[in-house]
């Protein structure tokens, strides 16, 4: 799998996932292209990225791995539980 097949298919994993789970039935609100690879890496034959959607008021975040060796995708969700700021002296 490359990198293109690998994030074209993470994209429609997380879209698939938050329509099923997240939506409320028959909204369409949210397409592919609201779907966003926020950071991605690629390892020997296993690729990694982290994906949001944009236009969401819920924080939900999806790790995508697709494992190699084995061709096989895993798909983790996270939500967002609080944001703190700290203040860092130069």
């Amino acid at each position: 799998m490359n990198n293109r097949e690998f994030i074209k298919l993470a994209k429609e994993k997380v879209l698939e996932y938050h329509t099923e789970n997240i939506l409320e039935p028959y909204d369409d609100r949210i397409t592919l292209d609201n779907v966003f690879v926020a950071w991605y890496s690629k390892v020997l034959q296993n690729h990694k990225a982290l994906l949001g959607i944009s236009d969401m008021d819920d924080q939900h975040y999806y790790e995508a791995t697709y494992n190699g060796d084995k061709k096989e995708l895993y798909l983790d969700v996270y939500d967002k539980q609080e944001n703190k700021c700290f203040k860092v002296d130069d």
